[in-house]
């Protein structure tokens, strides 16, 4: 057991992927001093990198949910931020497009879960207009989300680092919890990695991600009760050698888990396609090639031209979900003190998608809370 002494210091942000740095970010703008803790050997290694890069308007989500709030007013932000830091991105637009009677009376309701939640601009087209502005696309009708983008995700957290930096945060990498105790003079974090920190923090925020739900189970006094089950929900995406056959991306209307296999764009023109749902024990990333055989089939629905063997494996990403297949959707959680009781911890569980996109937003709301924790 260490017995060094252990080190006082203001706020330690756990996980340096996108949601970490945007907080670190806020934090350190306010005035805090900030030291941001994270396993891997670099930032947004896991879920912050493995993701469509979508900037999402924020249609899907319930009315009133934290998911709806933080992704409408994270995804104005985010515009805003790309735009004054020279981040790379693109306000392409979307599809939601329908291949039939059915999904197409769908339409309406995703339409007005939409405006019910601020998303601006939203329109019905025709099969006819759809596929005059995509002349790939085949659909009897579509949903145009012009407020929806793309944006290139690492230089994203890059200037997210590079803001907490310039105002005092540092970074530590390869430097994972090992353990944690909640005490009456703030809560003390046992560092490992090759240089082991002990730690003494007035504010912890354990913005672990797929971890996040492990990590507060390593901190002594923190409730079990409190801290949710991990689910891993793996999406796998594939890759089209040539460019986009479309300048917008395309979705088809929503199945049960995510959002269906869709077409997306880089920023460099190339097509991908998912993510699917795929319910894991465990985080893997490896991609099975034979997934590919259940996208053609609900790719052809709207693009028919798609040939035979033109997928090839690209990644996966993990959804951490926070409720198993089958339950209704999970919010976004941010539980502070009021919570599970524990001063000073602010544990952020369920930032799947749209965290990316709400990730500024949810920054605000950490930082205000930090205020009254």
């Amino acid at each position: 057991m260490d017995s060094s002494p252990f080190e006082t210091v203001d706020c330690v942000v756990i996980g340096a992927g996108v949601v970490g740095l945007a907080v670190a970010r806020a934090l350190a703008l306010a005035g805090r001093e900030v030291i941001v803790v994270e396993a891997a050997e670099g930032i947004g290694t896991e879920t912050s990198s493995r993701n469509s890069e979508v900037i999402h308007a924020g249609i899907y989500y319930p009315k009133g949910s934290l998911m709806a709030e933080t992704c409408v007013a994270g995804r104005r932000l985010l515009y805003a931020y790309c735009a004054e830091h020279g981040v790379p991105h693109l306000n392409c637009g979307k599809l939601i497009v329908a291949t039939n009677q059915q999904e197409s009376e769908l339409l309406a309701s995703i339409k007005g879960r939409a405006e019910a939640n601020g998303v601006e601009g939203m329109r019905f087209l025709s099969g006819a207009e759809a596929m005059a502005m995509e002349p790939n696309l085949q659909c009897t009708a579509a949903l145009l989300s012009p407020a929806t983008g793309i944006v290139d995700s690492h230089s994203y957290m890059l200037a997210l680092q590079g803001d907490a930096e310039s105002n005092g945060t540092m970074l530590a990498f390869h430097s994972p919890v090992a353990k944690g105790r909640a005490t009456e003079q703030g809560i003390e974090l046992e560092i490992g990695g090759t240089e082991p920190m002990r730690l003494r923090c007035r504010l912890v925020i354990n913005s672990a991600g797929l971890h996040a739900p492990i990590l507060a189970q390593k901190i002594e006094g923190m409730p079990s009760d409190r801290i949710p089950t991990a689910y891993y929900a793996k999406g796998n995406y594939f890759t089209l050698a040539g460019r986009s056959p479309f300048s917008r991306l395309i979705y088809p209307v929503p199945v049960p888990g995510g959002l269906g296999v869709h077409i997306t764009v880089d920023l460099g023109g190339q097509a991908k396609f998912g993510p699917d749902v795929e319910w894991i024990p465990g985080i893997d990333y490896t991609v099975d090639p034979h997934r590919a055989d259940k996208f053609y089939a609900a790719v052809r629905k709207y693009w028919p031209a798609l040939k035979d063997g033109a997928l090839q494996p690209g990644y996966a990403g993990i959804r951490p979900k926070i409720v198993p297949p089958g339950a209704p959707a999970q919010d976004f959680t941010i539980q502070g003190s009021a919570e599970h009781g524990v001063p000073g911890l602010i544990n952020l569980f369920g930032i799947e998608s749209p965290g990316l996109t709400a990730s500024l937003a949810l920054a605000e709301k950490v930082r205000a809370l930090s205020g009254n924790t």
